[in-house]
Parts: structure tokens; C-alpha cells; sequence
């Protein structure tokens, strides 16, 4: 199992908030959850017809998941900003890795897949979303590497685009790690000869003089305490998803080459995209 990251600087402090913050979290949370599990009542009756007749492919669905995503983002109050094009054909779609948010972020951006670890199909709540808009679960280690292989080439072979953190783990948002190559073996034992992968660089900007590490989610921070603050915040600030030119696998002589070439768009977007925000407060 891959380590949780951890800084070298404790997170910034998520008080219990006040009786303005808690107004606030109200006033969002209360439309985010009838958003969320209302509309994924709708997805679960639509895909008793979507089933029966396109099996795994899916073309309704995913429409709703963007719809709850893009929403999300708006009730919660932080600016989504694209960049670049999305690339038109299948394949995967790799990206730095700094929050949960990032799940509703890239959703809301381009219909994809998410390729998750298997731990995450039991989480309350999040793993029936998970689930019910077709995430690919898998279990990580060597010995399961070959039947993970064979169920992501079945799904890229279904025309889906599947979206990974190549990470392993997120990070507080301000650098990005090596891209572990493992999944990337996938791209190159499907069948299809045009199958490409994107890099995607995202970037948050914390709200005017609130610590640059505002959004993320790492180590032993737990998913509730981390929401709530969220949803508190007098403020928002905004994100950025920077689609990078996609690469063709064949051009590739193997995954590790590969993964070290998404790694360096990616990582270089975020320097850019950082150097350019202002200065924030990033006082422990």
C-alpha cells in the first residue's frame, strides 16, 4: 500500500467554526447533499435502462455526474477555470493529486472514469457516489497487478476515458510528487493503436491571505473536520485544470517512459501556475 504524504509543516488549523460559519456551512451543505444523493437517485433509476442496453458504455449517466460536479463546485463557491483542450479521443487522463475536491474538479471539467483504490468503495457515502458513476476499483501490490492491467484495458477498450492519479497519494497542492508507472502498463495492452494519454496540471488559489495550502488534503487530515471548514469559509478562491497536449502511447517505448513524460507538463504547470498566483499566507 502506497504511504500517505506527509508534510514537513503541520496543516493549517481547522477550528470548529463560529455561529457565522456554521450558518454558511448550512446554507451550502443543505443544497450540496439534496444535489448530490438526489441526483444520484436519478442516475441509479436511469441506469436500470442504460444497463440492459449499453451494458458498461454508459452515455447518459456521466452527463448527470457532470452536472453534480460543475454545481458542487458553484454551491460550495469556488471558481472552476479551464485551460487548454480536452483531448477528443479515449484513453487516460493522468493529473496531480491535492484534495478530494479534486474528484468534483476534473468530473466537472470533462466526463471521465476515475480509477480508485479499492478501500475507497467502503467509505460512507463517497463509495455509493463511486460506484453508482462507474469508478474502476482496484486493489494495489504486485500480485495483483496483472488482473488490474486486464480491467482497465477491458474498460479502455469500451472507448471510456479514464482519469488517474499517478501519484499514489494527494499532497497539500504546492509541488508534485513522481508519477508511480504501474498503471500505466494498461495503455499499452489495449487494442486500440490510437490510444492516448493527457496530462493535467491542477492548480487551487486559496482565498486572499489565507494559507496557499487552504484546499488540501493529506495525510491523517480527516475528510469531515476538512468539509465542514470548507463549507464555513467566508470565502473562496478558485481552480485551475490545464489540459496538456496528449501523447500517443506507441510513441512510447514503455510505461516508465511514459509516466516520466506526463510527469514533466504536469509539474511544470504547477510551478507556473503558482509562481503566477499571489502571495498567500503560509504561516504553520
Amino acid at each position: 500500500m502506497t504511504p500517505l504524504w506527509q508534510s514537513d509543516r503541520p496543516p493549517p488549523r481547522n477550528d470548529w467554526p463560529k455561529a457565522g460559519g456554521i450558518a454558511r456551512a448550512l446554507v451550502r451543505g443543505v443544497p450540496l447533499v439534496v444535489l448530490v444523493f438526489g441526483t444520484l437517485a436519478v442516475l441509479l433509476l436511469l441506469r436500470q435502462i442504460e444497463r440492459p442496453v449499453f451494458g458498461q458504455r454508459r452515455p447518459w449517466t456521466p452527463h448527470l455526474t457532470q452536472f453534480v460536479c460543475v454545481n458542487s463546485l458553484r454551491l460550495i463557491g469556488i471558481r472552476l477555470v479551464v485551460q487548454g483542450d480536452v483531448a477528443p479521443s479515449h484513453g487516460a487522463v493522468v493529473a496531480n493529486h491535492s484534495s478530494w475536491l479534486d474528484i468534483f474538479v476534473l468530473n466537472a471539467a470533462k466526463r471521465i472514469y476515475f480509477v480508485s483504490k479499492s478501500e475507497v468503495a467502503g467509505w460512507f457515502g463517497i463509495g455509493w457516489l463511486a460506484r453508482a458513476t462507474g469508478t474502476v476499483f482496484i486493489e494495489r501490490g504486485p500480485r495483483h497487478a496483472s488482473a488490474q492491467r486486464d480491467l482497465l484495458r477491458q474498460r479502455l477498450d469500451l472507448g471510456h476515458k479514464l482519469m488517474f492519479f499517478p501519484e499514489g497519494t494527494s499532497t497539500d497542492g504546492l509541488q508534485v510528487l513522481p508519477f508511480k508507472s504501474t498503471l500505466f502498463q494498461a495503455l499499452f495492452t489495449s487494442a486500440a493503436p490510437d490510444l492516448t494519454v493527457q496530462p493535467v496540471t491542477v492548480h487551487y488559489r486559496a482565498p486572499a491571505g489565507a494559507d496557499r495550502r487552504f484546499y488540501g488534503w493529506w495525510g491523517d487530515m480527516e475528510f469531515g473536520p476538512h468539509l465542514i471548514h470548507l463549507l464555513a469559509a467566508r470565502r473562496h478562491g478558485s481552480v485551475t485544470v490545464t489540459y496538456h497536449p496528449p501523447l500517443l502511447v506507441a510513441d512510447f517505448p514503455d510505461r516508465k517512459a511514459l509516466a516520466l513524460a506526463c510527469f514533466g507538463p504536469v509539474a511544470e504547470g504547477l510551478r507556473r501556475q503558482s509562481a503566477d498566483a499571489p502571495a498567500g499566507d503560509d504561516a504553520p
